[in-house]
């Protein structure tokens, strides 16, 4: 199969106002921290009609400094759905914490809140409530934030919302990215995400001293603000490192992509929700699961997830997609099977049923915005031969 003619999962577009924004600011003054990050930030602040934007080198940079700045650290808890990138785990490793999970609802992919409550309820018995509870909103479906709200109320933790796939998807009519129902939300802006930077996250909150902790330490832990210094200042040259902080800022290269991209971010959604419509029109007859949207939740549709009846065929049926030249992909292996966490001998026991069941039937097909109807036809054509198999 000739590479040019493979369909991916996912690609980035780029267009030719996105490369005027770059090649503007390479013939500027600035190329790394200057107006184009700033902007940039302001404009999902305003997009997500949130108070603060803390943009980072990447969503992972995002979710480390989010852990940091309410406090996450040894001896605490982080728990995040089994179902998501290591990132959305490893945040809490980071910062010395120990990770938990809990399983997902079968019929969305996203956190179980009945799962959490009951977990939460176990956990206060033996003392080992969460500090930090991480919803994932998967394929840019927004987790039921109303009731996991809730339950941090009655159980005093704070949520971070993964939203690395969710930018512009909507939760009972408002903006993801509100932090309504959360005390930060993190986006990614990879290529193959809604829109990108090239590698590149972002922080949102309405807390301005979480703002505030953020944005020192995404730069060294370094102030140049007097309110914030030890003493008076030496001179106006002077600033003063006062935590130990990271080099996880962002370009302004980047910030000005990601703004471009930012103005068609509505117009990309609702491409992903034609592609989608119509991938279940095609597939109206075949024996397999597609996605289901919960009422409240107007999805990204950053991923196009479909569960196959039998587990068993899973792989023959990758395998021939692949082989037709259709680069499907499996979104995700359930975080506590990893080598690395399986190494801890924390998770040796563990088993979350519905996460497990999910990753024995899933496969992502291709979604993207400039897919064309005869890529998609090409798509569910390699489907129907791979089952068929």
């Amino acid at each position: 199969m000739a590479v040019d003619s493979i369909i991916p999962y996912g690609r980035q577009e780029i267009t030719e106002s996105d490369i005027d924004s770059v090649v503007e600011v390479l013939r500027s003054d600035f190329l790394t921290q200057g107006p184009s990050v700033s902007m940039f930030e302001q404009k999902i602040s305003n997009y997500c009609q949130v108070n603060h934007a803390v943009a980072c080198n990447s969503a992972t940079s995002a979710l480390h400094l989010a852990c940091l700045s309410v406090g996450l650290g040894a001896g605490d808890w982080l728990w995040t759905s089994p179902i998501t990138f290591v990132a959305s785990a490893n945040c809490a490793l980071y910062c010395g914490a120990e990770v938990d999970f809990v399983d997902i609802d079968p019929v969305t992919y996203n956190l179980c809140p009945k799962a959490l409550e009951f977990k939460l309820i176990q956990a206060k018995i033996v003392g080992k409530l969460p500090k930090v509870v991480v919803p994932v909103h998967l394929c840019g479906q927004s987790c039921d934030m109303k009731a996991i709200k809730r339950l941090a109320e009655v159980y005093n933790f704070k949520v971070i919302e993964d939203a690395s796939h969710a930018i512009g998807a909507q939760y009972q009519g408002e903006p993801v990215g509100n932090c309504q129902y959360s005390d930060i939300t993190i986006f990614s802006f990879h290529p193959v995400k809604i829109i990108t930077t090239g590698e590149g996250g972002m922080a949102v909150t309405n807390n301005s001293d979480i703002a505030q902790s953020m944005s020192v330490l995404r730069s060294h832990g370094i102030t140049r603000d007097p309110s914030k210094m030890t003493h008076k200042a030496d001179g106006a040259w002077y600033y003063q490192q006062i935590s130990l902080g990271f080099n996880y800022r962002m370009t302004d290269i980047q910030a000005a992509l990601g703004a471009s991209q930012l103005s068609r971010l509505d117009e990309y959604v609702y491409r992903r929700h034609q592609i989608a419509d119509r991938y279940d029109q095609l597939l109206s007859d075949y024996t397999l699961i597609t996605p289901v949207m919960n009422p409240d939740s107007r999805s990204a549709y950053h991923l196009y997830v479909i569960q196959l009846d039998d587990s068993s065929i899973r792989r023959a049926v990758f395998d021939s997609l692949r082989d037709q030249g259709i680069a499907v992909n499996v979104h995700y292996i359930p975080v506590y099977l990893q080598p690395y966490y399986q190494e801890m001998g924390l998770y040796e026991e563990v088993s979350f049923p519905h996460a497990e069941r999910y990753y024995s039937k899933a496969i992502s097909l291709p979604m993207y915005p400039t897919m064309t109807e005869n890529q998609q036809d090409q798509v569910v054509k390699a489907l129907k031969k791979a089952l068929e198999l």
